[in-house]
């Protein structure tokens, strides 16, 4: 998962819930409060999403060093090297 379509993700679920969340309660500091919960809560989830990919990867490598390829791709995200 890239970092950009995250942060898109990411900054649209929290306008969503602080909109959801201040339309319930009427309470802008209610709103406020849920929205820094769901932004901890999404920071630590791609954190831990990351975490176990790097994990995955050198779990790959310990097995079978020929399945990890040394050589990094010529094409990341459209740009060339």
């Amino acid at each position: 998962m890239y970092f950009g379509p995250f942060l898109v993700g990411m900054s649209a679920t929290t306008i969503l819930v602080a909109v959801w969340t201040y339309i319930a309660t009427g309470s802008l500091w209610v709103a406020l409060a849920w929205t820094v919960v769901v932004l901890v809560v999404l920071q630590v989830g791609y954190f831990v999403l990351v975490v176990g990919l790097i994990y995955r990867r050198a779990q790959d490598a310990a097995i079978s060093p020929d399945a990890v390829n040394p050589v990094p791709p010529l094409h990341r995200d459209g740009v060339r090297f």
